[in-house]
């Protein structure tokens, strides 16, 4: 019963991230354009939507998206389980403190880095196009990027950045989520209403946002870039830093953060949804 559990765990959390693919898209690709485009070619996020829309059609906003769907179910598990265990790790005991959750989701966006970094990469690449008639498929994209520079630079590469960036990305994120349900818990007890799980959902997501931000538009130039970076991680995360800095002050290091927080409510709403009802449903389906 316990393995069914599990499964159908598994499989509604892989429903719940592909929902939250499918309504978030559009905003990441404003994000991602947002953080990789040449200087002067957007004024900001709303011009990144409008743009897009008229220069290459709505779709265009769905970009990159079958990266990322294709990879949800095995980013979603070793999310789920890194997590799982990395509690076990930290505290022998079922409930832990603030800290200890911070611990363990700092453990967990470790391992996840590990899937998260060529999903990402993929979706950067397909997203960095803007609509010419040279832009390529990502089966084009992946090909390429293996034939010429291989697994560890092609592949996997921003793989050391995006560790960077999920290490305190799910340290935010869990330790957030936690604080605002245990808030919830303490006025409603173990049952906490729908729009309460919800609110404590778009509150993790913000604190993976601000947590990470700076550190998510260095991953996505590094992994747009034509060729790979050299020398130690970070030495060339330090020289991105400057270069963005260079080009476009302080505030380089936040470009597209508006579209990203905007996105956490109604993909964490769809994601949640997702999850309970196709959870429920396997559950009466087994009997698990």
């Amino acid at each position: 019963m316990s393995y069914l559990s599990t499964v159908n765990d598994l499989v509604a959390g892989s429903v719940g991230g592909a929902a939250q693919v499918l309504v978030g898209q559009p905003l990441d690709t404003v994000k991602t354009r947002a953080q990789i485009a040449p200087k002067g070619m957007f004024k900001g996020p709303m011009d990144v939507l409008a743009q897009t829309v008229r220069k290459e059609g709505f779709f265009a906003l769905y970009k990159g998206m079958a990266s990322p769907l294709l990879g949800i179910a095995g980013v979603n598990s070793l999310l789920f389980a890194s997590y799982v265990y990395s509690k076990r790790v930290v505290s022998p005991f079922p409930q832990l403190s603030l800290k200890e959750i911070a611990i363990a989701g700092a453990m967990a966006g470790a391992a996840n880095a590990i899937l998260a970094s060529p999903v990402e990469m993929f979706k950067v690449r397909m997203q960095g196009q803007y609509g010419a008639a040279t832009d390529k498929k990502l089966r084009d994209v992946a090909k390429e990027m293996w034939r010429d520079w291989g697994f560890r630079n092609g592949v996997m590469r921003g793989y050391w950045v995006t560790v960077a960036r999920e290490i305190p990305a799910y340290a935010g994120f869990y330790t957030a989520f936690e604080f605002s349900k245990r808030k919830f818990q303490s006025q409603y007890g173990d049952k906490v209403p729908v729009w309460a799980l919800l609110a404590s959902g778009s509150t993790g997501g913000i604190a993976y946002w601000l947590s990470c931000y700076p550190l998510d538009v260095i991953k996505s130039r590094i992994q747009l870039r034509q060729t790979p970076p050299t020398g130690k991680p970070w030495k060339y995360m330090a020289n991105e830093i400057r270069m963005v800095i260079a080009e476009s002050g302080l505030t380089g290091l936040f470009r597209g953060l508006s579209p990203s927080l905007l996105r956490t409510i109604p993909a964490g709403a769809s994601t949640f949804a997702a999850f309970e009802l196709t959870r429920e449903f396997l559950t009466e389906s087994t009997g698990a």
